[in-house]
């Protein structure tokens, strides 16, 4: 299958939400929209769409929450910058995808519900494999299944269109080979360090976005 038909969403992580909608934005010229809160979670989240079934997720802690006992998702807590941090792919039927994972030696265990309500009161539910694993680093997708919920690209702010995804790791050879397991044509090449890069064009011309 084609990387971008399996790019649900690319998360980017930040430490203050206006922070990183206003980087976003002069970066590609679109200014995300509110997406909502993660109750129990202690994070919020706004929106991109980059494509009919795509999105980007600026996420950051939220303040109108308490702090959970536990870390925040995606490596929140420990930020030195706001980046690309990891991914989510389309999925169904997520047991069975975790199973013949595990039966390859890829542990995208446990698959959960989560919920948010968008900022016009509509409820979203999802099953997702454990976002939490960040497997290669972060590089290999979690997968999500969004049910009878509608996809979060149909309210988020337009303008802007994926164009590809790939990424860099000191071990590219290893983390490329997790990528065949989980059957994810996502193109690892070797650097010094991890980075997720998303080719992005927008109102700006074609950007970067790591």
């Amino acid at each position: 299958m084609n990387l971008l038909h399996q790019v649900d969403h690319l998360i980017y992580a930040t430490s203050d939400l206006s922070s990183g909608v206003e980087r976003v934005e002069r970066l590609l010229g679109v200014r995300a929209t509110s997406g909502g809160q993660h109750p129990g979670r202690g994070t919020r989240n706004s929106l991109l769409a980059l494509g009919p079934a795509c999105y980007l997720e600026i996420i950051a802690p939220d303040p109108e929450q308490p702090r959970p006992a536990a870390p925040l998702w995606f490596g929140i807590d420990d930020l030195r910058a706001s980046r690309l941090v990891t991914w989510a792919a389309h999925g169904s039927h997520l047991e069975r995808v975790a199973a013949e994972a595990k039966a390859r030696g890829i542990d995208l265990d446990p698959v959960s519900e989560g919920g948010r309500r968008r900022a016009d009161g509509v409820a979203l539910r999802w099953t997702v494999t454990n976002p939490r694993a960040m497997l290669g680093d972060g590089l290999l997708p979690f997968f999500i299944d969004w049910g009878s919920s509608p996809h979060p690209s149909t309210t988020a702010a337009t303008g802007a269109t994926l164009v590809d995804v790939r990424a860099e790791h000191p071990d590219a050879d290893r983390v490329q080979e997790m990528m065949r397991a989980l059957g994810v044509d996502l193109s690892v090449t070797r650097g010094s360090t991890v980075a997720l890069i998303a080719t992005i064009d927008g109102p700006k011309g074609r950007i970067e976005l790591r």
